[in-house]
């Protein structure tokens, strides 16, 4: 019976197990083992083992007298994204917040409605909704256009393909990926307490720091994640604001894949980002598991 039991749930968690390993597994180990092979005089990969790929995220050698120096384009590139992620999430968590407490406050039969306005981005596509924010600020774009009308410039600024751009086109994208959890964790606030710190002489912004983020803290720290993670990897919003001028870390694995024909540079630049995300992940487990492990104890 027991080994009945057994098989069953084997059997449950085969196709679960089967759809990870064809579609997550498999594709992340051919491209780990790209990344120990060598390039392809047209792309693609030789199959000689090397080490250039993984050296080349971090090093590169002089084409004439063989000198090794640090590759300071590629460290560029890797601080713009980590740097641009961290401020998107920065950014997106000032503005998510408060505007998951008005909704979270808005009476019941309204927060629907609020919510339906947040979900909306989803359900265009990101290269239009790219494009739509690239509108905004071009040069001949509505920002540009209201600024000259009022007269407080006298000639356009120059917004596009620059770091700016990039944050907020990310900014405007990733923003309901901060919005819906932390408001998940606003709406099953229990109001009554901030009610006692005010009936204790806390002033607001004590409230603020010592009840009310502690509380809704898991929220925050998922809509950060889920923010962080996909601005880390972002192509489409960096490749259209930022031109060639704010490459970010995608963009220089597409380009290895295909205008500098580098497969296994790109395949080691594709991992150096996956692990980036893994590193995200575990510092979000363990604070999340601390917590746990002080409200239990």
């Amino acid at each position: 019976m027991k080994l009945t039991e057994t098989s069953r749930r084997w059997g449950l968690l085969l196709p679960a197990i089967v759809t990870i390993m064809l579609f997550s597994i498999l594709p992340l180990g051919v491209v780990l083992l790209y990344s120990f092979l060598s390039p392809g005089d047209f792309g693609n990969v030789k199959w000689t083992f090397s080490t250039n790929g993984w050296f080349s995220v971090l090093f590169e050698r002089d084409i004439f007298d063989d000198t090794v120096t640090v590759s300071n384009a590629n460290l560029v590139i890797l601080g713009r994204s980590v740097g641009l992620s961290l401020a998107t999430t920065l950014i997106t968590l000032i503005f998510g917040l408060p505007t998951a407490w008005f909704i979270a406050t808005r009476p019941l039969s309204q927060r629907g409605f609020w919510l339906f306005l947040i979900t909306i981005p989803f359900w265009t596509n990101l290269l239009v909704r790219t494009i739509a924010v690239q509108e905004m600020i071009r040069s001949e774009g509505v920002l540009n256009r209201i600024l000259l009308a009022l007269g407080v410039i006298h000639e356009p600024l120059q917004l596009m393909f620059t770091n700016f751009a990039v944050l907020l086109g990310m900014a405007y994208v990733f923003l309901p990926l901060m919005v819906l959890p932390v408001y998940a964790a606003i709406e099953k606030f229990d109001f009554t307490l901030a009610e006692a710190s005010y009936d204790l002489y806390a002033s607001r912004y004590y409230c603020l720091r010592r009840v009310i983020l502690p509380l809704v803290r898991p929220g925050i720290i998922a809509g950060s994640i889920l923010v962080f993670v996909p601005a880390l990897g972002a192509y489409v919003t960096p490749r259209i604001m930022g031109g060639g001028k704010s490459m970010m870390l995608g963009n220089l694995i597409e380009m290895q894949f295909g205008q500098g024909r580098n497969w296994p540079l790109g395949a080691a630049l594709a991992i150096t980002l996956t692990i980036l995300v893994l590193l995200a992940l575990v510092w979000y487990t363990r604070i999340t598991s601390d917590k746990k492990e002080r409200s239990h104890g």
